[in-house]
């Protein structure tokens, strides 16, 4: 059987949304100022999110930057199965990691250019293995970029409760993760709170904290 989603009222939403608005607005703000320095381990903090902890995640995360990750030839499959920061999925993952690190002069050049953000977007997901569309929002989001949609559970359930989708959608294609991203900007147009504000609401409501 189905668990069903409860529905929510916009006034309780608006609430959280006051209270919560300014806190919201910083985190935006940090993606904003994150130095070009650090755009590869942001990415690498994206492949590694699916399916896991973004709490372990950022454990990984410092765990390589003190390894020199980027800079060193380190194997990073032992780290990503240790058991204080198991990464799901740590064999392909691993392989993702390697991959992107000799991807990323030319991932930069990209992210350098006068493309917009859904064509940066669009670039990654066919260019860069292991970034679906959702994460490849994720990562341009956490490096200030702006209106991308981050259609992971806890904003698809969101949009249940709140009646932008009947029900969660059971795959997510280029033409469907569009179509969703779409109703989700027209929602926050028609409620006042900007889509990238909304997403941060929702994660906070689902887990507590405003995470990145």
């Amino acid at each position: 059987m189905k668990k069903q989603i409860t529905r929510l009222s916009l006034t309780d939403l608006k609430a959280n949304y006051r209270n919560l608005k300014s806190d919201i607005r910083n985190r935006l703000r940090d993606f904003s100022q994150v130095p070009s320095t650090d755009y590869f381990y942001e990415l690498v903090y994206c492949l590694l999110t699916p399916q896991s902890s973004a709490v372990n995640a950022d454990k990984v995360i410092t765990i390589l930057k003190d390894k020199k990750f980027k800079l060193r030839d380190i194997d990073p499959k032992p780290i990503l199965r240790q058991k204080d920061c198991y990464i799901r999925f740590h064999k392909n993952k691993s392989r993702y990691l390697i991959t992107v690190k000799d991807q990323f002069p030319l991932i930069a050049e990209q992210l350098n250019s006068r493309l917009s953000s859904e064509e940066l977007r669009l670039w990654l997901v066919k260019n860069v293995n292991g970034l679906g569309w959702k994460e490849s929002s994720h990562f341009l989001r956490n490096i200030g970029h702006r209106n991308l949609a981050i259609l992971d559970r806890h904003i698809l359930r969101n949009l249940v409760r709140f009646g932008v989708l009947r029900g969660l959608p059971k795959t997510l294609t280029a033409k469907s993760y569009l179509q969703i991203e779409e109703k989700f900007r027209k929602f926050s147009m028609h409620i006042d709170i900007p889509m990238d504000e909304l997403d941060l609401l929702f994660w906070s409501m689902e887990t507590g904290q405003i995470l990145k």
